[in-house]
């Protein structure tokens, strides 16, 4: 007999959710074929299998928690050998001894003991975990730089509860060691009080509250949050609690923006995309980064410093039935408005289709927001972190406008800019919106200035 264990899932992701079991008992599976659906915080991943032959045993079901190591399914290996061989019955009574060799290396992987180091660990984990979150940003369905750390110091972060994109790295270019997270260790069980309390001043520190017992007043519903929908709340509360956020609001005259639109859609859509306001408005943005690297930057508290990034990716909200899903355009400065316009619809199928990837959701130098096409005039989104700044759209309409000495109807675009204020001072902030409403409301400056 041979286990499939769920593998690494990718970075710092170490548990998820089963959305769907693809295989039952009896079924033959064969290497590298989904057998299991499960839901991280990043995304919803088809996991292949990494053994062959006839299922036996089923170990979960839709809705279970697992974590990296944990056993899913177990199979005869024999039955493997045969089907690999697909030459009779004859063949298949002589493959099982090679078939059955292989489950002695099989606990090389021996992610077994390492389930159990999780299962002990995870009661610490919940003191632990509270004061971590001011220093951190938890893994979130929106785009977090990968941290810089071998597959052993991250089995250490996870074994022992830390987050290691909250541990700063003392080696070459940021690189985490184990000693690394051991001394984060350290100073967050040092900010807990003897109760288990965290210590006071941090945005942790605030005690939670009871909830009343809605039950006494009618019938009430309770459904668990989604790994998604958890992940969002606690990285928007992060975001909202370290960013000192400011927003700003102006209006655009897109009528001119509108005419090119109708005019050009059908050739984007044979290109294969949508040639949508969100396309354009992204084009916008990567130029005005480049003008504004001040927007294009991340602050360092821990080092005194600010990064400014040389590259220009764009994150867009995606609305999806499992939450808000943001996924990255990479190198926006570097494509035209249609290869935008393709990948952009690309990235919100995957979205809605729970395909994306983890790095397809990293990586981002500024987020936008769209909401006009469910309605609404203004909002104040809040700043994606790391990021410094987002653009929130509302939806657009037409109204009179002054202009060459009379009232005319021009279309117009409701636009929201928040950022980060230790970074951003409102003279900068106003300065990058009147440049983002002069390109919308002039087309061919985009292609003037690049």
């Amino acid at each position: 007999m041979a286990e499939f264990k769920v593998p690494e899932l990718g970075e710092n992701v170490a548990s998820g959710d089963v959305a769907k079991v693809l295989v039952s008992v009896g079924d033959t599976v064969k290497m590298e074929q989904p057998v299991i659906e499960l839901e991280t915080d990043k995304a919803t991943i088809e996991v292949p299998s990494s053994v062959a032959g006839v299922v036996k045993e089923i170990k979960v079901k839709k809705g279970d928690k697992v974590q990296v190591g944990a056993v899913i399914f177990t199979v005869e290996d024999g039955a493997a050998a045969s089907g690999a061989s697909g030459n009779g019955a004859g063949k298949a009574a002589a493959a099982p001894p090679p078939a059955e060799a292989k489950p002695e290396p099989k606990p090389e992987p021996k992610p077994e003991p390492k389930a159990e180091a999780k299962v002990v660990s995870m009661p610490p984990r919940q003191p632990v975990e509270t004061p971590a979150a001011p220093p951190a940003a938890p893994a979130a369905a929106s785009n977090l730089m990968p941290a810089a750390a071998s597959p052993a110091v991250r089995r250490l972060a996870r074994e022992i509860g830390v987050d290691i994109n909250a541990v700063v790295g003392s080696g070459p270019a940021g690189r985490i060691s184990q000693e690394d997270v051991k001394e984060h260790a350290r100073r967050i069980l040092s900010s807990v009080g003897s109760a288990g309390a965290p210590a006071a001043g941090g945005v942790a520190a605030r005690a939670s509250r009871p909830m009343p017992d809605f039950a006494k007043w009618g019938e009430v519903q309770r459904e668990a949050w989604t790994n998604i929908r958890r992940v969002t709340s606690e990285h928007l509360s992060y975001s909202w609690n370290t960013v000192p956020h400011v927003t700003q609001f102006d209006k655009a005259d897109v009528t001119a923006l509108e005419e090119l639109r109708k005019k050009y859609k059908d050739q984007v859509v044979k290109a294969g995309g949508n040639l949508t306001v969100t396309a354009m408005l992204v084009k916008v943005l990567a130029t005005a980064l480049q003008k504004f690297p001040q927007f294009n930057a991340s602050i360092d508290p821990d080092r005194g410093e600010i990064i400014y990034k040389k590259y220009v990716n764009v994150g867009v909200a995606v609305d999806t039935d499992r939450g808000l899903l943001v996924p990255v355009l990479k190198d926006v400065n570097h494509k035209n408005i249609t290869q935008i316009a393709v990948e952009l619809q690309q990235l919100a199928e995957k979205a809605r289709d729970r395909k994306l990837t983890v790095e397809e959701m990293s990586g981002g130098s500024m987020s936008l927001s769209n909401l006009g096409g469910i309605g609404g005039t203004y909002f104040t989104p809040i700043v994606n972190w790391p990021e410094v700044a987002i653009l929130g759209v509302s939806r657009g309409g037409t109204e009179p406008v002054w202009k060459d000495g009379q009232f005319v109807p021009r279309q117009t675009l409701p636009l929201s800019l928040s950022y980060d204020h230790r970074l951003i001072d409102g003279a900068d902030a106003i300065r990058f919106l009147r440049w983002v409403v002069e390109a919308i409301e002039q087309p061919f400056l985009l292609s003037l200035i690049g």
